[in-house]
C-alpha cells in the first residue's frame, strides 16, 4: 500500500468531493426559501451556518470559505425581503454568520495544514522503512519465499515491523518482529534489529547465540541510540572481565528508566537446507503457523523467550524448539497487525480459520488472498496498525534438484 493509496484510502475522491458541494448549496437554497416564506415571528436564518460547517468537512479553506460567503449573502436576501438588512435581528444574525463563516475557514485550513504535515511524515517514515525492510528473494535455496507489508493508515505514524532472511552455509535464518512503538524512532529500534541480524546470522552457530547476540545487541541501546550495538566494536565497548567479549546484560545492569517501555518482540527461525525440520525461538511473538494438507498447526513454543529489551527483567533459559517442516508445507509468519484488524462488531481477524479455509498452492497466493481477506474484514478497507506477513514454502531436497540447483 503506498503513500497515494494510503491517501485516497482517507478522504473522498476528487469527483466526490466536487459533488458534495451540492449539499451546503441545497441547505441555503432551502433555507433562505423557508424563511423568506414564514411568518414573522419564525426566523431560518440561524440554519446558513450550517452550510460553511458541512463543507469544511471535505473541502479546504478556499471552498469553505466560499460557501460561508454565499450564506451571508443568503441571508442579506433574506433580511432585504422580509423587512431590511439594517433590522437589528437580521443585522445580528448576518454578524454571527459571518463569524460562524470565518471560524470554520480558519479551521478548515488549520486541518489541510495538519494533513499536509501527516504525508510529509510518513512519506519520511516510509522512505527509511524502504530502506531498511529490503525485500525477500523469491528463492532461499530449497525455499520459496513471499511477504507483504500493509501499512496502517490511520495517521502518519508508521510501524516497526521487520522481517529479513540470510542465506547460510547450511541454511536459511529468519526473523520477524515488531518494535513497540511507531514513527521515525521505532524505524530506527528496527534498523538496530535487522542490522544485528545480517551482521550475525552468518556468525552464531546455533539460534540461541544468534538470539542472544540480538539482545545484547539491543538491550542497552534501546530507545537511546539507534544505530548502536550493529557489530562487536560499534557502540558496545569490549568487557575486560570477559577477556574482550561484548558484556551481556544482566539484571543489575543500568538500563536507564525506559527499561520496559520499549522492547521488540521477535521469532527468529533457522531452516536448514538438508532435512524436514526447522528450529524456533520465540521472544514473545505470536507463534508461526504451519499449513499442511489442510491444516493449520500454530508453531507453539514450550519455553518463550522474553521480548528483546526486556532480558533484565526476567530470567530465561534461550532453547531452540524443533518442529517438522516438510517438503509442500507452508510456513507463515506474521506481526500482531494482522490478528488485531477488527470487523464492524469489534471481532478480531480469524488468521487461523482464513488460513485453513485457503486451497490454493504456493506462498504468493497465500499472502494475496491473505491480504485481501484481512482489507475486506476490515470497515474501511484500511488497517489501524501496520502488519506483515512472510510465507514460506518448502521445496524438495537438493540433492533432488540435481543440475537445477540454484
Amino acid at each position: 500500500m503506498d503513500l497515494q493509496a494510503l491517501r485516497a484510502a482517507g478522504r473522498p475522491s476528487l469527483a466526490t468531493r466536487h459533488a458534495l458541494l451540492a449539499v451546503p448549496f441545497a441547505m441555503i437554497a432551502l433555507v433562505t426559501v423557508g424563511d423568506v416564506l414564514a411568518p414573522p415571528d419564525v426566523h431560518l436564518g440561524p440554519f446558513l451556518a450550517a452550510a460553511p460547517a458541512v463543507t469544511a468537512s471535505f473541502r479546504g479553506p478556499r471552498a469553505t470559505g466560499f460557501i460561508g460567503a454565499v450564506a451571508v449573502l443568503a441571508q442579506v436576501v433574506v433580511a432585504a425581503v422580509r423587512s431590511s438588512v439594517t433590522d437589528l435581528n437580521h443585522t445580528f444574525q448576518i454578524i454571527t454568520l459571518l463569524l460562524i463563516s470565518v471560524f470554520v475557514t480558519l479551521f478548515a485550513h488549520l486541518r489541510e495544514v495538519h494533513e499536509k504535515e501527516l504525508v510529509q511524515l510518513r512519506s519520511v517514515a516510509e522512505a527509511a522503512q524502504q530502506v531498511v525492510l529490503r525485500p525477500l528473494r523469491e528463492r532461499l535455496g530449497p525455499l520459496r519465499v513471499a511477504s507483504v507489508y500493509l501499512a496502517a493508515a490511520a495517521d502518519a505514524q508508521i510501524g516497526g515491523d521487520l522481517y529479513a532472511a540470510a542465506r547460510t552455509a547450511h541454511g536459511t535464518r529468519l526473523i520477524i518482529g515488531d518494535v513497540r512503538g511507531k514513527g521515525l524512532e521505532a524505524v530506527g529500534d528496527a534498523a538496530l534489529v535487522l542490522g544485528a541480524f545480517r551482521a550475525a546470522a552468518h556468525q552464531e552457530a546455533d539460534l540461541p547465540g544468534l538470539v542472544d547476540y540480538l539482545e545484547r545487541a539491543v538491550a542497552p541501546d534501546l530507545d537511546q541510540a539507534p544505530g548502536a550495538g550493529l557489530d562487536d566494536t560499534a557502540g558496545r565497548a569490549p568487557d575486560p572481565d570477559h577477556d574482550g567479549a561484548p558484556h551481556s546484560p544482566s539484571p543489575s545492569d543500568d538500563f536507564g528508566d525506559d527499561l520496559g517501555e520499549a522492547f521488540i518482540t521477535a521469532a527468529v527461525l533457522d531452516i536448514p537446507d538438508l532435512g524436514q525440520a526447522l528450529q524456533l525461538v520465540n521472544c514473545g511473538h505470536p507463534p508461526p503457523l504451519l499449513l499442511r494438507g489442510g491444516r493449520v498447526i500454530p508453531l507453539e513454543v514450550d519455553q518463550p523467550a522474553p521480548p528483546l529489551g526486556l532480558s533484565g527483567l526476567a530470567e530465561s533459559q534461550l532453547a531452540a524448539q524443533g518442529f517438522p517442516f516438510e517438503p509442500g508445507d507452508i510456513l507463515l509468519l506474521y506481526t500482531d497487525g494482522v490478528l488485531e484488524a477488527r470487523d464492524e462488531a469489534g471481532a478480531f481477524y480469524p488468521l487461523t480459520e482464513r488460513a485453513a479455509a485457503w486451497n490454493g498452492t504456493g506462498p504468493r497466493a497465500l499472502l494475496s488472498h491473505l491480504r485481501d481477506d484481512l482489507l475486506a474484514h476490515t470497515p474501511t478497507g484500511t488497517l489501524d496498525d501496520d502488519a506483515a506477513m512472510v510465507a514460506i514454502e518448502r521445496l524438495r531436497p537438493p540433492a533432488q534438484r540435481g543440475a537445477a540447483h540454484p
